[in-house]
């Protein structure tokens, strides 16, 4: 049977909320995104969530352990779901990297990877959780980079055009991923 994954986005880091591009430095929830991590709990607790995994960023990791405070849903961390390793951009204002951003889609961030790099980490990811937790439905808290390696893998939506659109947020998406490899 197909996995149903839910996809939640970490919450609101204080180096959101000053325009920095965190990659894949730690970054700490702000007062915002406590409350916006509670929230999600609210949302999902009761949502037949058998297991929640998250990039082992400190921003993630802080968001999982905030929303499933004292819940009995395991909480796994795995390095494949991290952001887009920026290199000697990360920490750099949003604003410099936004425009950049396409430009690295093939071609690694100067000392960092590539967003396709991060597609088949994600990839690697999903294929280790077919294994493991078929028919499952399952709670990813990861980043911006990671969702669009979902919306490319699992809906066919072009990486590309992915990375070079404004950012969105929405409270989860769901994805369904196939027993079967992906194509």
């Amino acid at each position: 049977m197909p996995i149903r994954l839910v996809y939640e986005t970490h919450a609101t880091t204080t180096d959101n909320e000053a325009g920095i591009a965190t990659g894949w430095l730690p970054g700490a929830l702000s007062a915002a995104g406590r409350r916006q991590a509670r929230e999600l709990g609210e949302r999902r607790r009761g949502d037949g969530i058998a297991a929640v995994f998250t990039s082992d960023l400190h921003r993630a990791v802080e968001t999982a352990r905030i929303a499933f405070a004292g819940a009995e849903v395991p909480i796994h961390q795995d390095r494949r779901l991290r952001e887009c390793d920026y290199g000697r951009l990360n920490g750099h204002p949003q604003t410099e990297l936004a425009p950049l951003r396409s430009r690295y889609v093939d071609e690694p961030f100067p000392g960092g990877q590539s967003y396709r790099e991060v597609l088949t980490a994600t990839e690697d990811f999903l294929g280790d959780l077919v294994a493991r937790w078929d028919g499952s439905r399952i709670l990813l808290i990861a980043h911006s980079a990671n969702r669009w390696a979902l919306d490319s893998l699992l809906t066919g939506a072009d990486l590309e055009d992915l990375v070079r659109a404004p950012a969105h947020w929405q409270p989860g998406w769901e994805y369904t991923v196939p027993s079967a490899p992906l194509p």
